[in-house]
């Protein structure tokens, strides 16, 4: 898919709706919220978003410098996932939040 054009999402969703997906999935999901919400909006497929490796880097990356706190930037980072229509995210932080939030 071509990531400057967000209209081609829903054609690539008509496709794997067609062909019998059970859901369609978002990734990477922080730098295309916008696609995630589009979808959620425009289909009835669940959601799922893969919270990949890379933005998990960046976000514990900033932590460990002491730029942003990890017990606050974690939760919100998937926050931002989950509101933009998410119905299921992957990420690795998988295990800091179930213990977080038991």
């Amino acid at each position: 898919m071509n990531p400057a054009n967000k209209r081609e999402a829903l054609i690539e969703a008509a496709l794997d709706t067609a062909e019998g997906a059970d859901m369609l999935m978002v990734k990477p999901a922080l730098h295309y919220l916008d696609v995630i919400h589009l979808l959620k909006e425009n289909s009835n497929l669940p959601i799922a978003a893969y919270h990949v490796s890379g933005e998990c880097a960046m976000l514990r990356a900033a932590c460990n410098n002491g730029w942003l706190d990890f017990e606050r930037a974690m939760p919100e980072a998937l926050l931002s996932i989950r509101r933009a229509g998410a119905d299921v995210i992957l990420t690795y932080f998988a295990k800091e939040w179930a213990k977080r939030f038991k």
